[in-house]
């Protein structure tokens, strides 16, 4: 077992009291054997990567924290004149390492996806996305110890049924990512005629604006990733001890989904985008459903994805808001994240989101779900 440390140390939000047991295996066949003597204890258990998704409750966790730190990216032989890259990373990799490591080979596909904090086995849970990019453009497959048998397995992506911010693995399917497998576009060939690599076509109009071009054109994947990065800074959400805004989960809720005959309920000013396939996991308007889950009706009801940011600033609450005598708030730099100003508890945090919901629903009538798993804590 390793030493017991708070939760809160671990964690980006920094809340989260200290677990009853904590193992730390550092290569995959550790991690095996590790999480299959947990399991055969049956205890609870809890996976720990980079904790930038995870808010832990204030009573620590009762059983045992697994930590996923095994690193190493290995890449596949290429044939010759190929222009597609295969990587296999290990879950332990950080994030944003890897992205780093990617951009500079000249290799292109998640290059929108920078700054984004945590590790790689979490980031098929949810499909992290970001700026016009999804894990899910990229993903080949994982490597995956099931939980309920014990045997590990390949997945291919289409067995995760990767969707909006979801999938399997967020959904119910028990276990452990070892390792994720990644197909990129292989960019050195066009960059030496071309003289940069070129990533694929600007497909956020934000990143557009921030590049000084046009939906649809393309620009080096190393100016799309200083883009990125300078714009995840701006809103606080690239890891910095020396800036507050940044002690969060990242954005705390999910954009909502909700029917287009909804939408249009709205004010018009409420940006909206229609979504071309209908997502696994969705928020929904409380006149069509009270709960979590599938939106009931007919198939073919067309759906439109909502800004949570919109909502939460125009149901009245401002960047740095905060409860009285509250250290959880708003961030100053973005209100769709939740921070610790400084010694908040995670219930602090929780009456915060708790708040914003009620806000949220009763201005618009929307469900607001949260994006960071939740532990001992609740909304």
């Amino acid at each position: 077992m390793t030493e017991l440390v708070p939760l809160s140390e671990l964690t980006t939000m920094r809340v989260g009291g200290v677990p009853a047991q904590m193992v730390r295996p550092e290569t995959d066949l550790e991690l095996v054997a590790a999480a299959r003597e947990v399991w055969a204890s049956g205890d609870e258990w809890l996976l720990l990567g980079g904790g930038s998704n995870t808010v832990a409750g204030d009573d620590g966790f009762e059983g045992t924290v697994i930590r996923i730190v095994t690193r190493g990216i290995a890449v596949a032989p290429q044939a010759p004149g190929q222009d597609r890259v295969t990587l296999r990373v290990q879950a332990g990799e950080p994030w944003d390492d890897l992205v780093e490591f990617t951009v500079r080979q000249g290799w292109s596909g998640i290059e929108a996806l920078s700054g984004i904090p945590g590790s790689c086995g979490a980031a098929p849970v949810q499909n992290i996305g970001a700026y016009g990019q999804e894990l899910s453009s990229s993903l080949v497959a994982i490597d995956f110890l099931d939980y309920e048998s014990g045997e590990l397995r390949r997945m291919e992506a289409a067995e995760l049924e990767l969707g909006y911010r979801t999938s399997v693995l967020k959904q119910g399917l028990r276990g452990i990512v070892l390792a994720i497998e990644l197909e990129l576009h292989d960019t050195t060939a066009e960059a030496s005629v071309l003289g940069s690599a070129l990533g694929r076509p600007v497909a956020y109009a934000q990143l557009a604006g921030a590049l000084g071009v046009q939906l649809g054109d393309r620009v080096s994947i190393g100016a799309v990733r200083e883009s990125v990065l300078a714009l995840r800074a701006s809103k606080g959400m690239v890891l910095n001890p020396d800036d507050p805004d940044t002690a969060s989960a990242g954005s705390f809720f999910t954009n909502p989904i909700v029917t287009e005959s909804f939408a249009r309920s709205l004010p018009e000013a409420a940006p909206r985008w229609p979504l071309e396939r209908e997502p696994a996991d969705r928020v929904i308007p409380l006149e069509h459903y009270a709960g979590v889950g599938p939106v009931p009706g007919a198939p073919g009801v067309r759906l439109v994805k909502l800004s949570a940011a919109w909502l939460i600033e125009n149901s009245g609450i401002t960047r740095g808001f905060r409860l009285p005598g509250s250290r959880a708030a708003i961030s100053t730099k973005h209100t769709l994240a939740l921070t610790n100003t400084g010694g908040a508890t995670a219930e602090e945090i929780g009456q915060l989101a708790r708040y914003v919901q009620q806000r949220v629903r009763t201005e618009f009538g929307v469900n607001l779900q949260p994006e960071p798993v939740l532990i001992g804590v609740e909304l």
